[in-house]
This record gives C-alpha cells, sequence and structure tokens, in this order.
C-alpha cells in the first residue's frame, strides 16, 4: 500500500467492496459450483446459515462472510488447489460495465481502496485486468495446498456434503432477532450445521482453515477503513465507501457514523439497512459520478446531487462534464435510479434494489446476502 501521508488531511478517499460494485461475480460461490457436487445448493444454504449467525444470532467473534472459511475443507476434499483456483477465477472474471473506467477514475482523484471479502487470487486477477494497484487492496488469504486430507477423512466431507445439500433451505423472517424466530425446519437445520462445523470437522485436519482462513468481511472490513486512513493519515469523515451486502454493514456503520459517506451499489437489505444513499444501476458510471461529487462538495455535495438527481441536476452538481456527457449517452432517455435513504422509502427500496441486484448478477447470486 503506498502509505505516503496525505499532504492534506481533507483529501478524500475512495473504498469499495469488490463482487456486486465491481464484479457481477461470487467467486466463493462460483468455485463452490465449478468443485463441488450440487455447488449451487449447498453454497446457497451455507450462505444463509452464514447470514443467521451474523446477523441473527450474532454469534461471539463470528463475521460476516465466514463462509468462505467454512466450504474451504470441502473443496480441498473435491480436488481444488492453489494453482487450480487460480486458474478459474482469472478465466471467470465479469465486471459490471463502466467498472474498469470506474476505477482508473477515481484513482487518478484520490486514494482508492477495493476491501473484499474474496479470495486473494480473484483479487489479484481483477487488479491484473483493470490496472488496480495491489497493493491498494484487502482481501482474504487462501492457502489450501497446505491441508493434508486423507482418503477417509475426504469421504467422511464427501458425506457431510450430502447431508447438508439434503437439508431444505433456511428461511430468515424480516425482523427476526434470535433462532426462535425461525421456521421450526430451520432451526433444526442450523443446529445440524452447528455439529458439523463445530464438532465434526474442527477435528479434521482440513478444520484447522477455521482458524487459518480469516475472511475479510464484517468486522474485518471496518478494521480495514481504519487501517487505511491511519496509514494515510486521513478521516473516516473523508471516505466515501460503497459496498452491497451483509460483509458491508459494518464499514458502512463505521462511515456513516463518523460523517462520511455509506453507498449501496444494487445492494440486498443489509446494505440498504446501513447505506445512505442507495445505487440502482446496471453501469458504474454512476459510482464515478458520485465519487467525483464527493471529492469536490465533500457527503453534503453529494445529498445535494441525490436530491436533484435529473440532468439539469447533474450539470448544476456535477464538476466533471465528461462524465455528464457519459451518462447521458448511456441513458439518453432516463438515468439509473440514485435515491436518499430514508426511514420512510428503505423498505420499498430494499425490495427494489434487491429486485435489480439479480437482474444485474443473476438470481443465483443476487439472493445471496
Amino acid at each position: 500500500m503506498n502509505t505516503q501521508t496525505l499532504q492534506d488531511n481533507r483529501q478524500k478517499i475512495f473504498i469499495s467492496d469488490c463482487e456486486g460494485p465491481i464484479s457481477k461475480n461470487d467467486n466463493a460461490y462460483e468455485l463452490a459450483v465449478h468443485f463441488i457436487p450440487s455447488g449451487d445448493k449447498f453454497f446457497s444454504l451455507i450462505s444463509k446459515y452464514d447470514d443467521v449467525l451474523a446477523d441473527v444470532v450474532k454469534k461471539p467473534g463470528y463475521r460476516a462472510g465466514n463462509t468462505l472459511k467454512l466450504i474451504v475443507p470441502f473443496l480441498k476434499a473435491y480436488g481444488a488447489t492453489e494453482d487450480k483456483i487460480w486458474k478459474y477465477s482469472a478465466e471467470n472474471i465479469l465486471l459490471v460495465p463502466g467498472a474498469k473506467d470506474t476505477l482508473q477514475f477515481v484513482n487518478t482523484i484520490m486514494p482508492s481502496f477495493i476491501v473484499s471479502t474474496s479470495y486473494k487470487p480473484y483479487i489479484n486477477a481483477l487488479c491484473h485486468l483493470t490496472k488496480f494497484p495491489q497493493e491498494n487492496t484487502y482481501c482474504t488469504e487462501l492457502y489450501i495446498d497446505k491441508y493434508e486430507v486423507t482418503e477417509k477423512e475426504t469421504e467422511k466431507l464427501k458425506k457431510l456434503r450430502k447431508e447438508i445439500t439434503n437439508m431444505s433451505m433456511i428461511e430468515i423472517p424480516k425482523g427476526a432477532d434470535s433462532l426462535k424466530d425461525l421456521p421450526q425446519g430451520s432451526r433444526e437445520n442450523v443446529e445440524k450445521l452447528n455439529k458439523i462445523f463445530w464438532e465434526k470437522i474442527t477435528k479434521m485436519d482440513t478444520g484447522r482453515a477455521f482458524q487459518d482462513v480469516n475472511p475479510v468481511g464484517g468486522g474485518k472490513k471496518a478494521e480495514a477503513v481504519k487501517d487505511i486512513t491511519g496509514k494515510l493519515g486521513g478521516k473516516i469523515a473523508n471516505v466515501i465507501y460503497v459496498g452491497d451486502s451483509i460483509t458491508d454493514v459494518e464499514p458502512m456503520e463505521l462511515v456513516r457514523e463518523n460523517g462520511g459517506l455509506a453507498v449501496s451499489f444494487n445492494g440486498n437489505e443489509y446494505a440498504i439497512r446501513e447505506a445512505e444513499i442507495a445505487i440502482l444501476a446496471d453501469n458504474t458510471i454512476v459510482t464515478s459520478i458520485l465519487a467525483n461529487t464527493f471529492n469536490q462538495f465533500r457527503r453534503e455535495g453529494v445529498i445535494q446531487l441525490a436530491n436533484n438527481w435529473n440532468r439539469s441536476g447533474l450539470k448544476k452538481h456535477c464538476a466533471d462534464s465528461r462524465l455528464v456527457e457519459r451518462v447521458s449517452e448511456l441513458y439518453p432517455e432516463k438515468l439509473p435510479e440514485v435515491k436518499i435513504i430514508t426511514d420512510s422509502n428503505r423498505e420499498e427500496l430494499s425490495e427494489k434494489s434487491s429486485d435489480f441486484r439479480k437482474s444485474v448478477r443473476g438470481e443465483a447470486i443476487g439472493n445471496l446476502g
């Protein structure tokens, strides 16, 4: 990371999640589908389990995004290696339209960083593709080759995989804040998964992954925001943070409470719950515009722009005429949506943004927390 102290502590800082705001992928989900039989159902159910532990039960020491450690023993059992993961990740990056231009643009106007739960091979491949500096990224380290898996352990893991994929999907009612708020079948599945992960797999050699792999999600993302501002000599009030999922809750809350700006880009219900501004767009040009306005006129300028999100408002509140021209070229009839999130529109925006998220990233990935 470039740790040169900022010349002016009023300098703004751009920080973004990767999967969602920058790429359409969910790399861990795609790796599960690629390597593990019935990997789509398998990953989706564990992802729901992750949501329960992080947001409903609030398991002590558990962070949103820990799905990325829970699937490691199964990836290993089905033949995943570091080389295979690198190769698959590099060959299957799918950027949100405009993402490469946005990353290059924001990196020219202010210090810019990616803070992602994604595995490092994927992030490094994405940086190579977009020419974004790898040293300005935070992500999940993965060294899967270090684990030895015996034939006996492999068979146990494969049986557990079958048991998991035979479970019904966990349902999380809106507003659930304890395990008893879940339907009986979902509660039973959570208890079964507790035994599988925390009693059975922890005794295996590959269970060491639960200690070794530390996904950059939730609180770790908030720590990354603090680390970035600390090394740069900046303030959290000068941060614009863009996220889209449950792993962005803590960093969004941190930025918002310290006077910065938290933005949801095609976010799900968790992101809409914590963000101040919602973007519903199929091109990252909108992120470029909000980032440029934040850089020029701080949080207040973006709020003014969002309150006047139309063509005349763009000309008045966006300092870069090239961006205004570009968004007009891309959207000659109707602009993408940009909304200030309020108590009165949060639920409606949550549903609308979640639906739009699925249209951009696909139903399976869009449904993940």
